[in-house]
């Protein structure tokens, strides 16, 4: 095979859609025929206005999670993150419109700080992910807490304002979202660093034997997910004109969710960021069509979980394979 080949091979590859897009997209597709069928409000106008902001945020939270769990990790400081950067681009200004701009550089700098202080626990002192993000959500909850006191405070009309306004009929806050999940996709799919990002995490052994800089990209991963933590914070701070102390605890469960039902394998290795944002569009309207339904919230809560268990079965599963052994055994029944 020519060099010519091996490149347009690869290029093809590279513009394959994914499995984990193709199944998201028909859940989805799926997903708003039922719910024109037995919830229709769940699907009107003022419904959809207000649910995308919310699926935006959750996109940019996901496509963090992605990249941590690339690298074989997970990342479960979302919380605590998400809250404190929430907290400090509103209760910094304190709703003074002049204050935000340090507030907002404040929240990007602290999500700095927190991805090195997550990847040194996780790389360098050899912590379980689990472990090291967990303790360091503690900690950021401790942090959130002495700056705010878990007293709310309404944003500032700037930030309302930078995330509300619409174009196209669409709020801001959701091309933001659409935005940051394109920007990664190329950098993942089209740049060399995005190629050996997934080396990285697919055998990080591999990769240190050829010289590649493992401790870098991993380390990489958990700052480039707090910025995007930082970025869905400060959209979140300005959606709700009044957010909690603890506006980052719905994020938790979902942000795994929506990595799983993206295809991204949990152990690590390739990632698909745009099938993630789609999935946090699936979760959001998942959960629109049971609130309209009119199901408690513990419900709403068993179901994205049942759909977490399904995203995995639906990739961890062979199959083809259990196709084949089925149809075997019709084959055998046939033939008795």
């Amino acid at each position: 095979m020519s060099t010519t080949q091996i490149r347009e091979v690869k290029r093809s590859a590279r513009m394959q859609v994914s499995r984990g897009m193709k199944t998201v997209l028909a859940g989805v597709i799926f997903l708003y025929i039922a719910s024109a069928i037995f919830a229709p409000t769940s699907i009107s106008r003022v419904a959809q206005m207000g649910m995308l902001p919310f699926a935006a945020c959750l996109a940019i939270v996901g496509l963090g999670q992605t990249l941590v769990i690339q690298q074989g990790g997970i990342d479960l400081s979302v919380a605590g993150s998400v809250s404190l950067f929430v907290v400090i681009v509103t209760w910094g200004p304190d709703r003074h419109d002049d204050r935000l701009i340090p507030a907002v550089l404040a929240a990007f700098a602290a999500a700095i700080i927190t991805g090195l202080i997550n990847g040194a626990l996780v790389t360098k002192t050899k912590l379980n992910s689990i472990v090291a993000t967990l303790g360091v959500n503690s900690l950021l909850y401790g942090v959130m807490m002495a700056l705010s006191g878990g007293s709310p405070r309404r944003t500032t009309d700037r930030l309302s304002h930078f995330t509300n306004n619409k174009t196209f009929g669409l709020q801001h806050s959701v091309y933001y979202g659409i935005i940051c999940a394109v920007i990664l996709t190329i950098l993942l799919k089209r740049t060399v660093i995005g190629r050996r990002f997934e080396a990285v995490g697919a055998n990080p052994r591999a990769a240190l034997a050829t010289g590649l800089k493992v401790g870098r990209y991993q380390i990489g991963a958990y700052v480039a997910a707090q910025i995007l933590y930082c970025i869905a914070g400060v959209i979140l701070g300005g959606v709700i004109s009044q957010p909690t102390a603890y506006q980052g605890d719905e994020f938790v469960l979902p942000s795994v969710a929506v990595v799983v039902l993206g295809g991204t394998s949990l152990l690590g290795g390739r990632g698909f960021p745009a099938a993630s944002a789609l999935a946090a569009l699936f979760l959001k309207q998942l959960d629109m069509f049971v609130l309209s339904l009119g199901v408690p919230y513990g419900v709403r809560t068993i179901v994205i979980s049942i759909s977490l268990m399904l995203g995995i079965a639906l990739y961890a599963v062979n199959w083809k394979a259990v196709r084949s052994k089925f149809g075997a055994k019709g084959r055998e029944l046939q033939a008795a």
